[in-house]
């Protein structure tokens, strides 16, 4: 099954093409992207956003992890939503939106729909998340998408790669209680 494009109210969600690379580029390329996410580097290195983006298929067509592009409809990529490392039942959600568009609720909402997708896998029981302890807008965006809080832990995080407190999330995938409207889905 190829990737499907998901929409929710006000973002398409789409598989990344090669083209996105300039913005991906663009957009993680602001330090203040790279400060508050795991594996961004900065400065954003030449060439980094294709090869990124030419692992994705593999990860998909494998069942390792699913990765959007962020897109405002009919409008510009904007950011990044993705289940990673799937295996025992478990995927690690990350998501960034660039700079200009943060405080508009692009995260949470893209963040619901590729949760309640999730549940179309019925060898994903659970999503992960986690966050850097001095981004709680990180944390708002989780709690408002159904997850739950289980605690915190140490990790080199960000691109200085420092030891860092970062609070941990979990939602459970079949739980339909905790499950948003289901984004409409095109392709398959």
């Amino acid at each position: 099954m190829d990737q499907p494009v998901l929409e929710s109210a006000r973002l398409r969600l789409r598989p990344f093409e090669l083209c996105d690379a300039a913005r991906v580029r663009e957009l993680a390329g602001d330090e203040r992207i790279a400060d508050v996410t795991a594996h961004i580097p900065h400065p954003y290195p030449d060439g980094a956003a294709e090869r990124w983006i030419a692992t994705h298929r593999n990860s998909w067509e494998r069942g390792t992890g699913m990765i959007y592009a962020m897109m405002l409809t009919d409008g510009p990529l904007i950011g990044v939503v993705s289940i990673t490392d799937i295996s025992n039942s478990t995927g690690e959600l990350g998501y960034w939106v660039g700079v200009p568009y943060w405080g508009h609720g692009y995260c949470t909402e893209a963040v619901r729909a590729l949760a309640s997708f999730s549940a179309e896998f019925e060898t994903l029981a659970r999503l992960q998340a986690r966050h850097l302890t001095r981004n709680p807008a990180s944390g708002r965006v989780l709690l408002k998408a159904g997850f739950n809080h289980c605690g915190r832990a140490v990790t080199a995080c960000g691109y200085r790669q420092k030891n860092e407190p970062v609070e941990i999330y979990e939602r459970r995938v079949h739980n339909h209680a905790l499950q948003p409207t289901a984004p409409k889905r095109h392709g398959g």
